[in-house]
């Protein structure tokens, strides 16, 4: 008995896309204090609230 696979193209990667945004994140928060990182994330957090 054997398998075939389908390879299909993605629409979206969402692996591809968490990482390009852990990789941005990373960057603006390279050089922060911790209080600013603080605020980084409560501000980005607010602005998801929003939406």
């Amino acid at each position: 008995m054997s398998t075939k696979s389908k390879v299909t193209e993605k629409e979206f990667d969402t692996v591809k896309t968490f990482r390009a945004i852990k990789e941005k994140m990373s960057l603006d928060m390279s050089k922060m204090s911790f209080e600013e990182i603080k605020r980084y994330i409560k501000s980005r957090s607010q602005k998801l609230k929003q939406e």
